[in-house]
This record gives C-alpha cells, structure tokens and sequence, in this order.
C-alpha cells in the first residue's frame, strides 16, 4: 500500500491518490467502489457528488428499500450511469463527500503549514 495516499475510505469504498504516477494524473483521485474504478479531478468529483445528490432528492421514496435496483446516478462524464439502490447510493454520497471534505482539511492545513 506504498503506493498510495488514502484519502477516505468507508465500507462501500475507497478514495486515494497514487504516489506513483504519471504527472498529468498526480492530482488525480482513485474512487474505487464495488468493481468499478474513477480516476477523477477534484472538480470531476464535485460534479458526481452533485450528481448523487440529485439522484437522492429524485428518488426518495424509495429510501431502505434493498430491492430497488433501478436508481441512476450519473457518473462526471455524461456518457456512464450507475445501477444502484438506495442504500448504495447512500455509500457512494457518504465516500464522495468524506473525500470531499477530507481534501478540503488537507488544503486547510497545508495552507496554515506554508504561512508560519
């Protein structure tokens, strides 16, 4: 795991940057869920966050229901959609938005770093 910077992880899935890695995709962060992996700009993510949540305002009726596999969310490129159910969906906002938060305490706190 030298490889890698964790980020955030949950038991859905898990956020990180490689070490190790072409330049144009250091600052790139992994979003690795079920089988599926994103390699996504801060503002790619932001998008899917955003993405999520709407897919979690538009279907809220179908909050614990297990069965209901027919929920869409949309990935940050357009052209890529997600089948989950609600609980999954629910994984997927709470790993994206403690990524989110996560690098936003990180610029924080490097930023307070470089000042004194």
């Amino acid at each position: 795991m030298e490889d890698i910077n964790t980020i955030y992880y949950n038991n859905f899935g898990i956020a990180f940057q490689w070490t190790r890695c072409p330049i144009k995709d250091f600052k790139k962060i992994q979003l690795v869920f079920r089988n599926t992996g994103l390699l996504l700009t801060s503002d790619e993510l932001i998008t899917f966050s955003q993405n999520i949540a709407n897919s979690i305002n538009h279907n809220n009726r179908y909050t614990n229901c297990d069965e209901c596999k027919h929920l869409l969310v949309v990935a940050p490129n357009p052209q890529t959609t997600f089948v989950m159910n609600y609980n999954e969906i629910e994984d997927i906002h709470d790993l994206v938005q403690g990524t989110l938060f996560q690098m936003g305490l990180n610029k924080i706190l490097e930023d307070h770093t470089i000042i004194k």
